[in-house]
């Protein structure tokens, strides 16, 4: 098969576009590389350095391209930012996802995998988080990709394009040789690394007056190799000719800032210097997964738990 991965040169794209190689199927990336790494992308991979906003660069990978189905990654995915400029979201996010569909429905392509978020639920209304749940996005870059998942099922409903929307929880760990890397970080492991190996004076924790158990929010975290798995059954799935279909994907075990923050020192034998901040606009207190349905549907398990993630990290970095 030959895949489209969008956003292909970033975190999680180049790790499935890695991942679909070593499955034996071709893989296109689209990216602009404003976030992705262009260094990263597998040298097997076909890379087109286009910007999804713009349909005719767009429209040249479908030309030259015969398309089996489309992983779409791209996307602004900063939820603080999302909070300080919410029309560079909406703009990217959903007009990229608009061009995308509609090119699909030109070149007759009918498989549409979507990086979704855990943003979608807001604050969960009961823990762990099902797919029943209502969507009330807390933040910006939530409800756009809300505002996406009722896009396709207009284009499931009007063009026949089925989708599976997996809505990831935190992705962490590494694989073929990739860890996270990007120009601006945002994320806690990576950040925690930082400090813990003297990159940075110190971590900083935002919040400290969350109802939990230690006041720190609460994250589920699971391995950036298992989403890609879950986009390849995704695909499977929809070959089978099933239904479109929405997933939660994560591990089903929730960890607060605090309790990351001792795994890190444990397993680099390093004390990390903490800065407390306020809360950032719309971070819920407590995101953990119900991913049953993928277990069920889907045959999709996670393999590894945080510590191994976080082990896999520190290895990525020593090296």
């Amino acid at each position: 098969m030959k895949f489209l991965i969008t956003g292909g040169a970033g975190y999680i794209g180049t790790n499935l576009a890695n991942y679909l190689l070593k499955e034996n199927h071709q893989v296109v990336i689209a990216d602009n590389l404003e976030l992705g790494n262009k260094e990263l992308v597998p040298k097997k991979a076909k890379l087109y350095v286009a910007d999804l906003r713009d349909k005719r660069e767009l429209e040249k990978i479908f030309i030259e391209n015969k398309i089996d189905a489309v992983f779409h990654l791209a996307s602004y995915s900063l939820v603080d930012e999302s909070m300080k400029t919410p029309g560079k979201y909406f703009d990217n996010n959903i007009i990229s996802t608009l061009n995308l569909l509609d090119l699909m429905v030109k070149f007759n392509v009918k498989y549409h995998i979507f990086s979704s978020s855990v943003s979608v639920y807001g604050n969960p209304e009961k823990l762990p988080i099902d797919e029943n749940q209502l969507l009330l996005p807390s933040n910006v870059y939530g409800q756009t990709k809300k505002i996406a998942e009722e896009i396709l099922s207009w284009y499931d409903k009007i063009y026949g394009i089925r989708f599976v929307s997996l809505r990831y929880f935190n992705a962490a760990g590494d694989d073929y040789g990739i860890g996270e890397k990007r120009k601006n970080e945002t994320h806690l492991i990576p950040l925690l690394f930082k400090a813990a190996l003297g990159s940075s004076e110190y971590f900083t924790i935002f919040g400290n007056d969350y109802p939990t158990k230690d006041g720190t929010a609460v994250r589920d975290y699971v391995h950036v190799t298992d989403l890609s798995k879950a986009h390849l059954l995704s695909f499977n799935y929809l070959e089978d000719g099933n239904k479109s279909e929405v997933f939660n994907l994560g591990s089903g075990v929730g960890k607060s800032v605090k309790e990351i923050v001792k795994i890190v020192e444990q397993i680099t034998g390093n004390k990390i210097a903490i800065k407390i901040e306020e809360r950032r606009k719309g971070d819920p207190a407590i995101l953990i997964a119900d991913y049953s349905k993928a277990r069920k549907v889907l045959k999709w398990n996670p393999q590894k738990n945080i510590k191994e993630i976080i082990t896999d990290v520190y290895g990525w970095y020593k090296e």
